[in-house]
């Protein structure tokens, strides 16, 4: 639960950074977020989830 609000977190900085920026322009940001809230409901949205509780468990087991 909390990798995944920081992630929803981190994407909306980014995505805010890159409309002010002007590297995106507000429609295919819009585009972006709609199709990320659609994808949430579709089958794949459990595989996406594994594989990114998995990238989390691999950086989190990195020891420096």
């Amino acid at each position: 639960m909390a990798i995944s609000f920081s992630a929803v977190l981190l994407l909306g900085i980014v995505l805010v950074v890159l409309i002010r920026g002007g590297s995106l322009k507000a429609g295919p940001a819009v585009v972006a977020v709609l199709f990320g809230f659609f994808l949430a409901f579709t089958g794949m949205a459990d595989d996406i989830q594994r594989f990114l509780d998995s990238i989390a468990d691999m950086i989190n087991s990195i020891s420096f």
